[in-house]
């Protein structure tokens, strides 16, 4: 079975606001093979990564994404990996092509998964998935008062952890952070895990981080993850050693293995959370899964688009029994609740299980993405290379 095409959807609310917020835009990827049809979702800018799947050649290690995708044979496993390490060849030099890989990865298996009518926790090789305890990933509040009433709505939806990152906290004062974090734990309660995203905002200034490590301890955080920048492991790890009960956790800025290899070598990770749709897709992910394992380090899963990306997520992990922690977003845009027919819910017990479909077990609705369809031309020398095509 030979791969006929590859299709790239623009999706984005009205209006994009400047927070951070990844569930605005998305960009939806369709691979079909003979009779079989499998989707994913890059988590990266959408016009760029459309650019990067049909640009004119370069050079030899510069080539269009597309261009080591079409017409391969898919028939098993292997076949994914392959085409994978075809792209990153012929694509060395086209540094968004990894972003543009994961999309079309995650479609890969999809569609396999619907081939051999198995889901694609399976087709990775785990026997069998494992209940994860999701953490309802929300941005702090513009004031302390807003996050403790986002943090109470939390713990009254019977959520066991949060996730409170971006907005206000680290751009002001030290006092301010500590307000902060007060209310999140205040509004969770004493039991509640609290988890902590600071979004890089102090990009390698460890004197920074480390004046809110004392309240971070005070309201016992599980977490502080993305103190800095991927790729900045000294001070990762400095601020590991001073850091305590409080562990680590970093790497969805990391798109590819061996970026997340030194994360957890030597960035003194207690967490590392993978971006399926930037690291390369499900293929890589589950190699960064397995790494984690063998160092003792736990994996998480990073998201906050679709379902289809939070499914796809979710794979790589599936079979470990004890990494159970996983991101949940919960105040998506309208968008990213309109793309899928189907949602991944927290059970009565609150926690979320892998989908047992074929394929990540997610459906596109089509109905409701016609609404966010940004229609998009490329032309290169008078001559199309790219138009939206049709949604089917």
């Amino acid at each position: 079975m030979k791969i006929d095409s590859v299709d790239f959807y623009y999706l984005s609310m009205p209006e994009v606001l400047d927070i951070g917020d990844g569930s605005q835009d998305a960009l939806l990827v369709r691979v079909a093979a003979g009779d079989y049809v499998g989707w994913g979702e890059c988590e990266a800018a959408p016009l760029v990564s459309i650019a990067s799947l049909v640009c004119p050649m370069s050079h030899s290690a510069c080539k269009p994404v597309i261009a080591s995708i079409i017409g391969q044979e898919i028939n098993d496993v292997n076949d994914i990996r392959r085409i994978g390490n075809l792209v990153r060849a012929n694509s060395l030099d086209l540094l968004q092509a990894d972003h543009t890989l994961s999309g079309i990865d995650i479609a890969l298996w999809d569609l396999l998964g619907h081939r051999l009518n198995e889901p694609v926790w399976k087709l990775l090789g785990y026997k069998s998935r494992f209940p994860k305890t999701p953490y309802a990933s929300v941005l702090f509040g513009d004031t302390a008062a807003e996050t403790l009433q986002k943090a109470k709505s939390i713990a009254a939806q019977g959520f066991r952890a949060a996730k409170f990152g971006w907005g206000p906290f680290g751009l002001s004062t030290v006092e301010a952070d500590c307000d902060q974090l007060a209310a999140a734990r205040e509004g969770l309660g004493k039991n509640g895990i609290l988890l902590v995203d600071a979004g890089t905002v102090w990009n390698t200034d460890l004197d920074a981080a480390r004046a809110r490590l004392k309240m971070l301890k005070e309201v016992n955080a599980t977490w502080l993850e993305e103190p800095f920048v991927s790729g900045a492991l000294s001070e990762y790890h400095a601020l590991s050693l001073a850091s305590g009960p409080v562990g680590m956790a970093g790497g969805e800025g990391c798109h590819n293995f061996h970026m997340a290899k030194h994360m957890v070598d030597y960035a003194g990770l207690k967490y590392v959370q993978i971006d399926a749709g930037r690291i390369g897709g499900i293929t890589i992910s589950k190699d960064v899964a397995d790494y984690a394992v063998a160092k003792g380090v736990t994996y998480v899963n990073h998201t906050f688009t679709s379902n289809l990306a939070l499914s796809a997520s979710l794979q790589p992990f599936a079979g470990l029994e004890s990494h159970t922690i996983c991101e949940f977003p919960t105040e998506l845009k309208s968008l990213a609740r309109a793309m899928t027919k189907n949602h991944i819910v927290p059970d009565k017990a609150g926690l979320l299980h892998v989908p047992d479909a074929p394929g990540l077990g997610i459906e596109p609705d089509f109905e409701g993405i016609a609404p966010y369809l940004v229609d998009v031309e490329i032309r290169v020398r008078g001559k199309q290379i790219y138009t939206t095509p049709e949604l089917r």
